[in-house]
Parts: C-alpha cells; sequence; structure tokens
C-alpha cells in the first residue's frame, strides 16, 4: 500500500483517487472549497480544503504533505492570465515539498509544452524544450520548479475529453472551423488510468505524453457527436490547406505495457447535459 497525496481532485483527480483506493492504496487529496470537500468525501475519498493564494491556505492542510506520492494537477489557466500567479503557487509548492521530504512526485502537464508549429513528425517527450521554443512558457516553468526533485515524472496530457466534455459541443453552430487537422485527444477515464499505472509501476524520474494511439480527424469526430447526440453542426468549415498536422506522440507509455481503453477518439462515450 502506498500513501497518495493528489493536490487538485478534480476532472481528472477525482476519479484517480478511486482508482487508487480501489486498488488498496490510502489517498487523501485537496479541493478549494468547502462544499467540494462535502461531496468528495461523502463519495467516501477524504478530502482536505486546501488552495494556493498563492500561499498555502486552508485548515489541516499539512495531512496533504505526509504522502510517499504527491500528485500536482493544477492547471495553470493560461489562456486567461499571464501566468504569474500560477508559478507563484508552483514555488510555494516546491517548498512545502521539500520540507517535507516528500520522495516521489507526479506532475499533471499539458502536451502544450511543445512548439506550436506543425511538422511532419511528432512531438516526443525527448524534445529538448527553452523558453524560445515552447508553446507555452508558463506550462515549462511549471515543470521545471519541481526539476530535482527527489523522483519526478511528469505527464503532458492532449485535450481531455470524454464524458460532459464533447468537441462537437463547442463548435456547435459556429463558423470557419478547423475540421481537416487530426486530434491529439486523451479520454477521461484513460488519463486517470496512465496516471495510476505510473505510480503503481514506479515509472519515476520519467516524461509521458499523454494522449490516445489514434489521432482522429476533427470533422469525423464532431459529424460523429451531430448524429449520435443532436448537437447542431458548425455552420461552416475552414478549407483543407494541405498542411501537416501537429502531432503528440503517445508511444511511450505504451511501451511500459499500459493500455488505452479508448484509443480512437471516434469511440469516447459521452453523456450529454443541459
Amino acid at each position: 500500500m502506498t500513501k497518495v497525496s493528489i493536490i487538485g481532485l478534480g476532472w481528472i483527480g477525482l476519479p484517480l483517487a478511486h482508482l487508487l483506493q480501489k486498488a488498496g492504496h490510502s489517498v487523501i487529496g485537496s479541493t478549494t472549497s468547502e462544499e467540494k470537500k462535502r461531496e468528495i468525501q461523502d463519495q467516501g475519498v477524504q478530502a482536505i480544503q486546501f488552495a494556493l493564494v498563492p500561499f498555502p491556505q486552508g485548515k489541516a492542510f499539512q495531512q496533504l504533505f505526509t504522502s510517499e506520492v504527491l500528485v500536482i494537477n493544477i492547471p495553470p489557466k493560461s489562456r486567461t492570465t499571464d501566468g504569474k500567479f500560477y508559478l507563484e503557487q508552483m514555488k510555494y509548492l516546491r517548498t512545502m515539498i521539500d520540507q517535507a521530504g516528500i520522495q516521489k512526485v507526479l506532475f499533471v502537464s499539458s502536451s502544450g509544452v511543445y512548439p506550436s508549429e506543425s511538422r511532419e513528425d511528432p512531438y516526443k517527450e525527448g524534445e529538448e524544450l527553452t523558453a524560445k521554443t515552447t508553446g507555452n512558457l508558463t506550462l515549462l516553468k511549471g515543470e521545471q520548479t519541481f526539476k530535482n526533485a527527489t523522483e519526478l515524472t511528469i505527464v503532458r496530457f492532449g485535450g481531455l475529453i470524454g464524458d460532459d466534455r464533447i468537441p462537437g459541443k463547442y463548435v456547435a453552430g459556429k463558423e470557419n472551423v478547423a475540421g481537416h487537422t487530426r486530434v491529439n485527444f486523451i479520454y477521461r477515464s484513460d488519463a486517470a488510468r496512465m496516471l495510476a499505472w505510473i505510480i503503481e509501476k514506479e515509472l519515476w524520474n520519467e516524461t509521458y505524453n499523454g494522449v490516445a494511439p489514434v489521432h482522429t480527424v476533427r470533422k469525423d469526430i464532431y459529424d460523429q457527436n451531430v448524429r449520435e447526440l443532436g448537437f447542431e453542426p458548425p455552420s461552416s468549415y475552414q478549407n483543407a490547406s494541405g498542411s501537416i498536422d501537429r502531432l503528440v506522440s503517445g508511444e511511450k507509455i505504451l511501451q511500459t505495457g499500459f493500455e488505452f481503453d479508448f484509443p480512437n477518439p471516434l469511440h469516447f462515450p459521452y453523456f450529454k447535459t443541459n
């Protein structure tokens, strides 16, 4: 049994907690609101209200830093902020990890850290990323905050899709939609399973891309969402340019024996909400 703390019991963190508990591990996690804390505890997961504002705030949050493994699952919101607040949060976390002597850190990042340019070869974990080449400097600096932690593994997820996150919902009725490019998606439960796999298999001091191995064309996914879930189709698509796609390889995690339940985004299951 491993004692695991999850900073961020959200859309991926909570399913991860359930998976780890089912496998016999001891799990505690954080959420930023008292209401959410009660909801999570009603599901049988020990939760603590904890926020980084950017300094740590909460009650008895020190319990989160008594684990063998710490999962950091806090999105940077870099599309709506300049990233400075997020990086301050990460600095406080790093200080707390060092003070607590936590041995293993699993840091959830994004494939957005790779350059934004398309090219013939998919982006892989061995890419040398710098401030000039990265597609998201905040993400790169976030990853680097935890370098030289005793044992650190970074997971760079592609687009997190599934359940109520439905691609066709976000383009319904829109004009000039890009439909000819291929996707770098991963299904929600596969993302949680991948994190649990890394912890259980002790895959430390590595970087893994979390991307389903099949890169389906966007229009095919949107059309299927329209047929199966009744969404309004996009009102128009961009003309196919014939250019190459920006793809991210998910092959490395497969080499460890991990198998995707949903390798093809055309087979992702959803439930439609109002």
